[in-house]
This record gives C-alpha cells, sequence and structure tokens, in this order.
C-alpha cells in the first residue's frame, strides 16, 4: 500500500535513535521479574513456608489496591504479586513513550514536514511507532518469561507473566496511538494517554477492593485483563486474545483519525488562550511553573495515594516478615536498623524516591522539547540568560522532587500513624534523606542536556541502571563498588537508624557539580533545534 510506503526506513530511524533507552528499559524490566522471583525464593524455599505469609497478603486490602490479588498461595505465586502490576504498569507506560515520541512530538517540532515532504506515505510515520512499541513490549514479555524459567519455576507460570505485560503494552499502544491524532501537543496527547492509563489502573483498584460484585469491574480495565491472566495462579493466556482485538480496534480508529486531520494538528482544535498574559508570565521561572503544574499536580495526588496506601500495609508486616529470611532480605534491602516496621519503611521509600527522580528527570528534560521545538530561541531572544533559563527548569524539577518526598513522607506517616508507633515525625525525614541522591539524578539530566543534548533521554537509562544497583544489586550479590555506583546506595538507615551525613553530603556536592558542569555546557553550545 503507497500510505505505508517508507514505514521500514522511519522504523529503523526510531530504533537507531531510541535503541540504547529502549534496551536499558527493557533490560530493567527483565532484571526487576528476575530479581524479585529469585529473592523470593530464597526466603520461601517452599510452598508451604510461603503459605502463612501468602494469608497474610490476601487480607490486607491496601496490598491488594496496589499490586491486585495474589495469584496462588505458593513461592512463585509471591514472587510475581509486585511484578503483575508494575510490570504492567512500567510496560504500558515505555510503550506510551515511544509511540508518542514517534509520532506527535514529531509532529509538533515540525520535523515530520520534512519527512512528509519525501517518499512518505501518509500512514508510514504511526506505522513505524506502533512496530517499534510492539516490538519493545513483545521483547520485554519474552525475556521476562526467559529469565523466570531460568529460576526453576513452571514454564506455563513464567509464560503467564510475560503475557501480562504483553496485554498491558499492547492495549497501551493503541490507546497512544488514537491519542496522538486528537490534540496538537505533545503534553495533551500525554495527558489523555496517561489519564487513560491511570483511570485503569483506578478502576482494577476499586475492583479488587469491592467484596460485593466489584470484581467485574476489572473487565473495564486492561490492567485488570492483565492482572486475570494470573500468573502461576489460573495462567489464562487465552487473555492475549482480547487485548490483541482490542489493540486492532484502536489501531483502526487511530488511522480513521490520522486521515481526518492535517499534518501539525490535532482532531481537537486548540484551546485559545486569554486575550492577555498573565503577571506570572513575566519571568522565566513563572513559565516554567505555568509549563510544569498541571504534571505536579498529577504526581502529588499519585504520591499522596501511595503514601497513604504504603502506611496502611505497616499493620501487616510482622505477620507478612514472620520469616527471619524475609526480615533479613528487607534490612539488607534498606539497610534499615530499628524495627522491622521501619526497615519495611526504608525500603518503600528508596523505592518510592526513584519515581520522585523520574519525575525529576522528565521536568529537566522538557528543556530539550522547548529548544527543539525553537520555543526557547524566542525566550532567550528577550533579556534573559541561558543560566536563567535552565535554572527556572532546574528549580521546578528540585523544589517539585522535595514537595514529592514531603508529600509521600506525611501520607504515609498519617496513615502509619493510625496503625503503628511510626508517624510523620518519623517518615518525614526519612523521605526526605532521600532527597541528595533524587538530586543526583536532577543534576544528570541537566548535564546531559547541556553536553549532548540530542542524547539527553539517557538520563532515564541511567535511571534504569540506578533501579537494577540499588534495587536488587544486595540481593544478587553484587560486589561493593558496583553498588556504590547508585546514588541510593549512600543514603544511611532511616527510619529507625541513622542517616549517613558523609554520604548525604557528598551526593549533594556531587549534584552541584554535575549540574554546574551541565549549566557551563549549555552556555557554551549553540541551540540545537
Amino acid at each position: 500500500m503507497t500510505s505505508l510506503v517508507g514505514t521500514g526506513p522511519l522504523l529503523r530511524l526510531a530504533w537507531r535513535r531510541d535503541r540504547w533507552v529502549i534496551v536499558a528499559s527493557v533490560l530493567a524490566l527483565v532484571a526487576t521479574a528476575y530479581g524479585s522471583m529469585v529473592a523470593t525464593l530464597d526466603l520461601y524455599p517452599t510452598d508451604a513456608e510461603a503459605a502463612s505469609g501468602a494469608a497474610v497478603m490476601v487480607d490486607n486490602p491496601s496490598l491488594t489496591a496496589l499490586y491486585g490479588p495474589l495469584p496462588s498461595a505458593t513461592a512463585a505465586g509471591i514472587g510475581v504479586l509486585k511484578t503483575v502490576m508494575m510490570g504492567s504498569l512500567f510496560t504500558a507506560f515505555l510503550a506510551f513513550a515511544i509511540v508518542r515520541r514517534h509520532t506527535r512530538s514529531e509532529e509538533e517540532d515540525g520535523r515530520f514536514e520534512l519527512v512528509a515532504a519525501g517518499v512518505v506515505g501518509r500512514r508510514a510515520p504511526l506505522a513505524a511507532a506502533v512496530g517499534l512499541a510492539t516490538a519493545t513490549v513483545l521483547a520485554t514479555g519474552l525475556l521476562s518469561a526467559l529469565s523466570l524459567v531460568a529460576t526453576g519455576v513452571g514454564v506455563t507460570g513464567s509464560f503467564a507473566l510475560g503475557a501480562v505485560e504483553v496485554v498491558a503494552g499492547l492495549v497501551m499502544t493503541g490507546v497512544t496511538a488514537v491519542a496522538v491524532q486528537l490534540t496538537s501537543t505533545t503534553r495533551g496527547a500525554g495527558g489523555i494517554a496517561v489519564g487513560a492509563l491511570g483511570l485503569a489502573f483506578v478502576v482494577r483498584a476499586l475492583a479488587d477492593t469491592t467484596k460485593a460484585g466489584g470484581q467485574h469491574l476489572a473487565w473495564l480495565s486492561f490492567l485488570g485483563w492483565a492482572e486475570k491472566v494470573s500468573p502461576f495462579g489460573a495462567d489464562r493466556l487465552w487473555l492475549l486474545l482480547p487485548a490483541v482485538l482490542a489493540t486492532a480496534a484502536l489501531l483502526f480508529v487511530a488511522d480513521v483519525l490520522l486521515h481526518r486531520r492535517d499534518l501539525g494538528s490535532g482532531l481537537w482544535a486548540p484551546r485559545p488562550g486569554p486575550t492577555r498574559a498573565s503577571a506570572a508570565l513575566a519571568s522565566p521561572l513563572g513559565l516554567a511553573w505555568r509549563l510544569q503544574r498541571g504534571a505536579l499536580l498529577g504526581w502529588t495526588i499519585g504520591y499522596a495515594v501511595l503514601g497513604l496506601a504504603v502506611g496502611n500495609i505497616a499493620r501487616s508486616v510482622d505477620q507478612i516478615a514472620s520469616s527471619p529470611s524475609v526480615e533479613e532480605m528487607l534490612r539488607t534491602m534498606s539497610g534499615g536498623k530499628g524495627s522491622l516496621v521501619d526497615a519495611f519503611f526504608g525500603t518503600e521509600l528508596r523505592f518510592l524516591a526513584i519515581g520522585v527522580a523520574a519525575y525529576g528527570i522528565a521536568t529537566t528534560l522538557r528543556l530539550r522539547s522547548e529548544e527543539s521545538a525553537g520555543r526557547a530561541e524566542v525566550v532567550l531572544a528577550a533579556p534573559v540568560s541561558r543560566w536563567t533559563w535552565l535554572g527556572s527548569h532546574a528549580t521546578i524539577a528540585v523544589l517539585g522532587s522535595l514537595w514529592l518526598l514531603a508529600v509521600v513522607g506525611t501520607a504515609a506517616g498519617l496513615s502509619a500513624g493510625a496503625v503503628s508507633s511510626t508517624g510523620v515525625g518519623q517518615l518525614l525525614p526519612a523521605a526526605l534523606a532521600t532527597a541528595p541522591a533524587v538530586l543526583v539524578c536532577v543534576a544528570l539530566a541537566v548535564l546531559l542536556f547541556g553536553l549532548l543534548p540530542r542524547r539527553s533521554t539517557l538520563a532515564w537509562g541511567l535511571l534504569a541502571a540506578f533501579v537494577l544497583l540499588g534495587e536488587f544489586g544486595a540481593l544478587l550479590s553484587l560486589p561493593a563498588w558496583a553498588l556504590a555506583l547508585s546514588p541510593f546506595d549512600h543514603l544511611g538507615s532511616l527510619p529507625g537508624g541513622n542517616a549517613n551525613a558523609g554520604g548525604l553530603v557528598a551526593l549533594v556536592v556531587a549534584a552541584v557539580v554535575v549540574a554546574g558542569l551541565g549549566f557551563t555546557q549549555f552556555r557554551r553550545r549553540d541551540l540545537v533545534s
């Protein structure tokens, strides 16, 4: 078909541009599945030993809301409990990022006009983006399944876990393909697609925690479909079929919408702005805040809910970690001292800090999209220095990250204080103590933007590496020097222990130095559109 002419070259180009980020992201998801299963099998060598911990997990509504129901009261079932939902979410988000980047982002930046001037069919860019996202999702599912097979668990259950990630990733590919046709902006498309993902998660959580017939709600959420595959439980591999059909239907809708809009525009007309600019937009910082406030609001709501859920889970920690081996794992991952509840919170707050680092990186990389779209040039044509413009976005990234850490620490403290002796006074400082590691991640994004603007997305690859080292390095017995490469390895043992004052100071100094280099390099280089 002539409308698909050029799909192959565009697919190769998309892969060449994003290959390192895709590879790092896929490996991080695979390592998460493998590491979680290995750690669980070490803790529960037999299904009989896993049964007591499984009984407590089933009775905790907050745990069910976050991760879904336990697939089975076996060691393998516990091993995939977190991976089912977290793997679904992250695979779906990866598919969303790929499709949006190679469709709507390219149109908004004006590069598609150059591509369309060549021998390229109307459908080719969308087909290439969908093809790359689909291949990435399938690779993630297959490699995750093979990694579980390597641990010695059942083959059918292992491939069911791969199917979980494929179901979520495929449907999200279709959802994003539709979203990018509806609006003319990258952020608008992201709001629609991520909003649909968030709605799917909420509907799934309601279905899992509602007693009277609410389980049927899960069929209204594609994350519910992924959950109902139930690896190492029912092993419903047939749920791949409705996922494929739903994806095909969404892609058909996307194709229809594609032919009803002009290149560079969306089906929905952009809303006209006010006739006069707000006084807050008179400064670069005000403009940066205007651009970022919606995202920060969404993250704030999400982290408040997560904090409340994590705090509520604390009431069941003693029962879940009744085995000495489970307690040892929690203390190893958190570096925690003090009570078992403290070790649990130390582990969870570090994991949530990685999410805050993702927010900081995404906020910082908005600089690159502003530059490539030519809007940075307009701002810098006014009496605004490069350092002021870069500093305004970096300030939002830093302050927003600190705010999210404060939100999750406060929410967890309020929730935990109702069921344990651990409250805001302990968890708020513990959450803020992770800030230096988050700031290092933000500083690395600033450095990449200043030094290698076209490769600034490598910041995501670095974060994925930190996840692998920080969350699973100790469990996989990696050498100390490898663990030390992650900034999250130098935080100390809060709550319940002491902060690593020397490590925290060193991280802050490193963040300042690295960010300073990024500022200097940006000042010296040309703008890259």
